[in-house]
């Protein structure tokens, strides 16, 4: 589903359009960043307290996907077989166990039920808190090698990032994210910026290169 289908689908299903003016402060990719940026429009639309109460109405639903109930939800979330009927009352007892969650994040999980895209639920939120956390002028910077980091290159990698990529953010996380695929070398993402300095990404350069030639 294309950007502009999310974003339509949130306004005429829903009612809550998103205005020019008041973009997400970060640009992100694939289906989840979509909804996530939608959902963010439609809060920010209607007024700073909306949006801090979807942030909390999310921030929550996480937690409870995280607690020993989550399971169940989970495996909801995540059947695509359900009948209207059953998903309506799937997500009615998810939303009762936020208290009293705001309208605009009823509608929006009515939307992703509608248009089968329960599954994200997990990666929008990450999506959107990522959002919020731009919109408050923090910047996760995440590193990713292939053993952890020394904490000597570790704190010579911040004290880099930190004067450069990240000067005009007010707060600045370091995470490292250790993946042995990638070989070695390092993936460095902050915002909506990824610099792949891997040695697995040289590799599969190399190899399109003899395809190439071939």
């Amino acid at each position: 589903m294309s950007s502009g289908s999310v974003y339509r689908a949130l306004k005429c299903t829903r009612g809550y359009a998103t205005a020019a003016s008041k973009q997400p402060p970060i640009q992100l990719q694939g289906l989840s960043g979509k909804y996530a940026s939608a959902l963010y429009s439609a809060a920010i639309k209607k007024d700073e307290k909306t949006l801090s109460t979807v942030e909390k109405d999310l921030s929550s639903i996480q937690r409870v996907l995280s607690s020993k109930d989550g399971s169940t939800i989970k495996q909801f979330l995540h059947n695509p077989t359900l009948q209207a009927s059953d998903r309506k009352k799937g997500l009615s007892d998810m939303m009762n166990k936020l208290g009293q969650p705001t309208e605009l994040t009823k509608n929006f999980f009515d939307v992703l039920g509608e248009n089968g895209r329960l599954y994200e639920t997990e990666k929008v939120i990450d999506d959107f808190l990522n959002l919020m956390s731009a919109h408050r002028g923090e910047m996760t910077i995440t590193i990713t090698s292939a053993q952890p980091l020394e904490s000597s290159l570790q704190s010579r990698l911040e004290t880099s990032l930190k004067k450069s990529t990240a000067a005009e953010a007010k707060t600045v996380r370091i995470k490292n994210v250790v993946k042995p695929t990638i070989l070695g070398g390092l993936i460095v993402d902050f915002g909506d910026k990824t610099i792949d300095l891997s040695v697995l990404s040289r590799v599969n350069k190399m190899n399109a290169l003899l395809h190439q030639s071939v």
